[in-house]
């Protein structure tokens, strides 16, 4: 699927694989994305598993260099997995193309700052895109259930392979395009338990484990590891079933 050129991204320098009505979506939700008990619960509750996981299966030299790793929040919205980043120590960007979602994003950090161990973090209204344009590039990309979200994925992974250095590392988290997230993810979370607004999702865009990883490896990443995300209440926990959601590791090439 083509992109479309006739939405800029916000800085009006790029076109952008962004599509309008799923930030204006998540905009609308933007006040209430740090309510632990509002319409970004399930987020809250599977953050802590989703950067862990990701800390606990990068080198340990990352952190023995002089500077903090670099790592890029792309899609961050208000900022739950950017905070969490920092303080785990990377020298964090988040960025979304979703103005309110980054204000909301700095208004929490205005208010709860982070530890004195914590890393740099900053926040910016911005796309994959501009970020391409000006040659930016980090130890790691995180991109946590926003590539269904997107209007093309493999685009979208070769912009996060452009984004990454050589040797670096993109992290992925989405849904599974099986009937069993069909019935769960999407009639259960968003008409049944009402879990999640109506509309969040359009299962039609999962992506199946099988999909992602041909698209990274056109996108010259390759595969480290993959696991299913599964909700045990009240905990998420790692697992072997991945039709609902899953986390992946890739690594680009040197």
């Amino acid at each position: 699927m083509p992109i479309d050129s006739s939405f800029t991204s916000p800085s009006h320098e790029a076109p952008s694989s962004v599509i309008s009505e799923e930030i204006s979506q998540f905009s609308a939700l933007a006040e209430q994305w740090w309510d632990p008990k509002g319409p970004m619960a399930p987020l809250h509750a599977m953050n802590p598993l989703r950067t862990s996981w990701i800390l606990e299966r990068l080198p340990s030299s990352l952190f023995q260099q002089t500077h903090p790793p670099r790592l890029l929040d792309i899609g961050c919205g208000a900022g739950l997995a950017s905070e969490r980043y920092a303080t785990l120590g990377f020298d964090t960007l988040g960025v979304d193309a979703s103005l309110e979602g980054i204000e909301a994003a700095k208004t929490h950090l205005e208010r709860f700052p982070l530890p004195p161990h914590a890393a740099p973090l900053h926040y910016r209204c911005d796309n994959a895109e501009t970020l391409h344009a000006e040659k930016q590039q980090f130890d790691v990309v995180s991109a946590l259930e926003i590539i269904e979200h997107v209007r093309d994925p493999q685009v979208f992974l070769n912009l996060l392979s452009s984004l990454t250095r050589s040797g670096g590392y993109v992290a992925v988290s989405t849904m599974d395009r099986s009937i069993r997230s069909f019935l769960m993810a999407k009639l259960g979370a968003e008409y049944l338990l009402r879990l999640l607004p109506i509309g969040t999702h359009d299962w039609k865009k999962f992506i199946r484990p099988q999909e992602l990883d041909h698209m990274a490896r056109q996108a010259g990443l390759r595969l480290l590891d993959l696991k299913g995300l599964s909700f045990h209440p009240p905990h998420w926990q790692e697992s072997r079933d991945t039709s609902i959601n899953y986390i992946a590791l890739f690594q680009k090439g040197a």
